[in-house]
């Protein structure tokens, strides 16, 4: 008996070491190109460094500098706004479409296909027919208005307008991938809830409010977190359809300032930390969320 419980044991490590093998390229590349970026960035954040020259040590003077820096807090309010229109834009319209696309329609297929080709659409090709559809002559949006007799805008290059239009432009591109993540949720709810629902008398709304709302209550949550964690890392579309940051800056969000400190004027300590605030700022959001949304959340 002690012999067989010994042989299991050496079996057992030997399967151990055989499967860390397995993982040992994966933890290479995540440790070789995340986890030691991460820390070097985070000390590159005490130095001032312009690429061509040797680094210099300055302690906390980046920070202190970000901290007097209008630009930075500029871009902070952009990006809470671009967070506070687009997320409760995207998930409220993904909810609406998920639903419609859980009935039994003919060629239901065809429609959940056509709501998630802008997802896997490169953010480049969509950033650039959206910057022509929002052209100031020539744009389909304009003409559009002038059909229906209301006059046109300068939507890229109106302060007032610009960073709406990115907005627009955004839920547009990321609406199928909640849409399906929601309509997931959606078929793991029982129907026999709904029928005993309706069997009691439940209206429509009453059967969204007490059935399908808190059993997607985890999937609204996940989506929340990621969505809000996305918003705030937006750049690819601000550096495509307004190159500069947007007319007196008013599509300058945080990433995009970062790249334009770092690889625009190769101030690339102070970029470094920016990041830095960066992460401290997801971080705090997604901890907030933790504590305080997650208990409405019902868990099955």
């Amino acid at each position: 008996m002690i012999a067989t419980g010994t042989s299991r044991v050496v079996r057992r490590d030997k399967f151990n070491l055989f499967a860390y093998w397995f993982l040992l390229p994966t933890l290479l590349i995540i440790t070789a190109f995340h986890v030691i970026p991460i820390f070097y960035s985070f000390a590159l954040a005490f130095f001032n460094w312009d690429l061509l020259t040797s680094a210099r040590f300055v302690g906390l003077r980046n920070f202190v500098l970000l901290f007097h820096d209008p630009l930075f807090w500029k871009s902070i309010v952009n990006t809470l706004y671009f967070t506070a229109v687009s997320v409760p834009a995207n998930m409220i319209l993904a909810l609406v479409v998920a639903m419609l696309l859980n009935n039994r329609i003919k060629g239901i297929d065809a429609y959940r296909v056509i709501y998630f080709i802008p997802v896997i659409t490169s953010i480049n090709a969509v950033s650039i027919v959206w910057k022509l559809i929002y052209h100031p002559n020539m744009g389909l949006l304009n003409k559009m208005l002038e059909t229906a007799q209301i006059p046109g805008q300068r939507w890229l290059l109106d302060p007032q307008w610009a960073m709406l239009a990115i907005i627009v432009m955004s839920v547009w591109k990321h609406l199928g991938y909640n849409v399906i993540i929601f309509l997931t949720g959606l078929k793991n709810i029982s129907p026999h809830l709904y029928e005993a629902a309706m069997v009691d008398g439940a209206s429509r709304w009453h059967r969204f409010r007490h059935i399908t709302w808190p059993m997607l209550s985890p999937v609204t949550f996940f989506v929340l977190i990621m969505s809000i964690i996305g918003s705030f890392q937006v750049f690819a579309q601000i550096y495509m359809m307004t190159p500069g940051g947007g007319p007196m800056n008013s599509t300058t969000t945080i990433v995009f300032y970062l790249y334009k400190v770092g690889f625009g004027d190769f101030h690339f300590g102070y970029a470094a930390a920016i990041a830095f605030e960066l992460f401290i700022m997801i971080f705090l959001l997604t901890l907030l969320q933790k504590l305080v949304v997650e208990k409405r959340v019902h868990y099955q």
